[in-house]
């Protein structure tokens, strides 16, 4: 089922996902969910907080990204088909080079800007069978998981652009809220009462 992503100004996006435990009611179903939503939108990750639930999970398939022809072939291989449920997940760390990435969100519609994020992260976490994890990834695989997991922290791409960067965002910021945007995927704006 096709869930309306909630946009951004809703406090559900603040939030820490709290942990899930292995006996969470229809964990299957809202996965499923998350992916069919998450696909509909033409998007590569999708957390639980962008559906209005303050869990610590998010989803990623990052294949779009494979024909990207500044990445190398081996880039490319490692790219294509990277299909993941991330639950519980920890990053422990973030080392290598800064560098600027074009990032956009779901939950916020028409705004991209350029987000510096250091090159490679070494994040633990269960998958959909509760088995544990410990991987070290790097390039666009770890932008995107630093991306999603930023989500389950409470925090938006939006918040590591410079003050005056927000500041120039600040009244399309406002119109995401009102749902002065067009998209073409189920949204839920804060101000407004109905998804739509």
């Amino acid at each position: 089922m096709v869930l309306p992503i909630v946009a951004y100004g809703d406090p559900v996006l603040r939030k820490v996902g709290k942990e899930i435990e292995k006996d969470f009611p229809k964990l299957d179903e809202l996965i499923a969910n998350m992916w069919e939503t998450m696909y509909k939108a033409s998007g590569v990750g999708l957390a639980a907080p962008q559906i209005g639930l303050p869990l610590r999970l998010f989803v990623v398939d990052a294949t779009p990204f494979a024909d990207d022809e500044e990445l190398t072939e081996a880039e490319q291989k490692t790219i294509k088909g990277f299909k993941k449920v991330f639950i519980n997940a920890k990053i422990a760390k973030e080392t290598g080079k800064e560098w600027a990435f074009n990032e956009g969100c779901l939950s916020i519609p028409d705004i991209r800007e350029d987000v510096l994020r250091k090159d490679t992260i070494n994040i633990s976490y269960v998958d959909e069978n509760f088995n544990e994890h410990t991987e070290t990834y790097d390039g666009v695989l770890a932008r995107v998981i630093q991306h999603e997991y930023d989500h389950i922290e409470g925090i938006l791409f939006t918040d590591k652009l410079s003050s005056l960067k927000k500041r120039l965002l600040k009244g399309r910021l406002v119109n995401i809220t009102k749902g002065k945007v067009d998209v073409d995927y189920r949204m839920r704006f804060p101000n407004i009462k109905k998804a739509r």
